[in-house]
């Protein structure tokens, strides 16, 4: 602790009590010292950190491994800090090329303003709007003249900038590397200088655009902040990063059955891990439930529908948590068909495949997809499965269709 700042014995248990749980669920914190000094200057003072993350609204909706920073965010705030949550309408229009071996697309202001209205809807779903500070990094990096980005290069060599390992893999491999690419960590770094930034988090995969926010700082002659890296969630295949492509994530604005659905096949080994980075559980809470699974008390079962619930509660509701929870006891324990199917009238040809059936029900993505679906043993028509993906159906009114363990349709009249 710095020995200038002088603490109260009160005071000094609080630094100790946001500094423990602000550090729970994090993978490294660069300098952890400085936190703490950081901290315990604004229990001292009564001023609030600003902590800064960047986001390039280069998607129009995220899934819950987006929310591991987020949720860390929320931690700050109530401990009475201020967020400041960076939409980077600039940065996206450069697009950031961490861990892409190619050139990203650039998007278009208005692709950028679309996803940004989606990214402060969902986000704020978590954050409190009360104590977040919205920035565009526009604001001030459309400002700078060609002088001002020359100096900014100025700062840093190219051997340094290829030390990131997803430019030193291109490097290497001979694959091409724009030179606006290098400006893309120095931007996110300037954008902690413009806006005085505390502490900066960010994936793990963040970490050398991070450490320039403080490179850049300290060349201005600001206050360097602290970088503080979260982990990046596994998926539901319980091996790779959860991501949309490889359909393995939780959507935080799907349906709430499927939600809760999708929680319940987390692979039980990482059930703790989910607990502590995409819900707001206490250390202590944490403790018990591990405890409570190691001494046989609470059954993994059990423990993985608590999740379930929070998650739905979370980001829908306690009702429509309730009833996701009374849906899945309902069609996966008493192994009965839900009592809410939705209905669609069918419109196609009165004989028609399995496969285009649940194509033009909208039950998959692709007939690929659907193929894929009844070849595994997917698919049932009226509590049958269908394993042959030539078989011929008759849509009746009353026929329920479904597919996989989640989704059923029932013909209506």
């Amino acid at each position: 602790m710095s020995e200038s700042i002088q603490l109260t014995t009160e005071q000094q248990q609080e630094v100790n009590r946001q500094f423990q749980t602000l550090k729970r669920g994090v993978v490294e914190i660069v300098p952890e010292e400085e936190l703490k000094n950081k901290l315990a200057k604004s229990v001292a003072t009564g001023e609030p950190l600003k902590v800064k993350l960047g986001l390039d609204p280069t998607a129009p909706d995220i899934h819950i491994g987006h929310t591991v920073v987020i949720n860390k965010l929320r931690q700050f705030q109530d401990f009475g800090h201020r967020v400041q949550l960076l939409i980077g309408d600039f940065t996206a229009q450069v697009g950031d090329p961490t861990g892409k071996s190619e050139t990203r697309k650039q998007l278009t202001p208005e692709e950028v303003e679309e996803n940004a209205k989606t990214y402060i809807r969902q986000y704020g779903k978590i954050l409190d709007m009360s104590k977040t500070d919205l920035v565009y990094n526009s604001k001030w990096l459309s400002e700078l003249k060609f002088a001002d980005v020359l100096e900014l290069a100025g700062t840093i060599t190219v051997a340094r900038m290829l030390e990131r390992d997803d430019f030193e893999k291109r490097y290497t491999s001979g694959q091409a590397i724009s030179v606006h690419e290098f400006f893309y960590p120095l931007m996110q770094g300037y954008d902690s200088v413009a806006l005085e930034s505390d502490i900066e988090l960010g994936g793990t995969d963040q970490k050398f655009n991070l450490l320039m926010g403080r490179h850049l700082q300290e060349k201005f002659g600001k206050p360097m902040q602290v970088a503080m890296t979260t982990p990046l969630l596994e998926g539901l295949d319980g091996v790779k990063k959860m991501s949309k492509s490889l359909n393995n994530y939780i959507g935080i604005d799907e349906a709430p059955q499927e939600m809760y659905g999708k929680a319940m096949s987390i692979p039980d080994d990482l059930m703790l891990k989910y607990y502590e980075l995409t819900t707001r559980a206490t250390s202590e809470e944490l403790s018990a439930l591990e405890s409570d699974l190691e001494e046989g008390t609470v059954h993994p079962r059990d423990a993985k529908m608590r999740l379930a619930y929070t998650l739905v509660e979370m980001y829908h509701s306690k009702e429509e948590a309730e009833k996701a929870e009374a849906h899945f006891k309902t069609v996966f324990q008493k192994r009965s068909l839900p009592t809410d199917i939705p209905e669609q009238a069918w419109t196609g040809e009165p004989t028609v495949t399995i496969v285009d059936l649940i194509s033009q029900f909208g039950m998959v993505p692709s007939k690929g997809e659907g193929r894929r679906m009844v070849q595994q043993g997917a698919v049932k028509v009226n509590e049958e499965k269908v394993e042959d993906i030539k078989a011929e159906i008759t849509p009746v009114p009353g026929m329920i269709v479904q597919v996989g363990k989640r989704k059923f349709v029932k013909v209506s009249e």
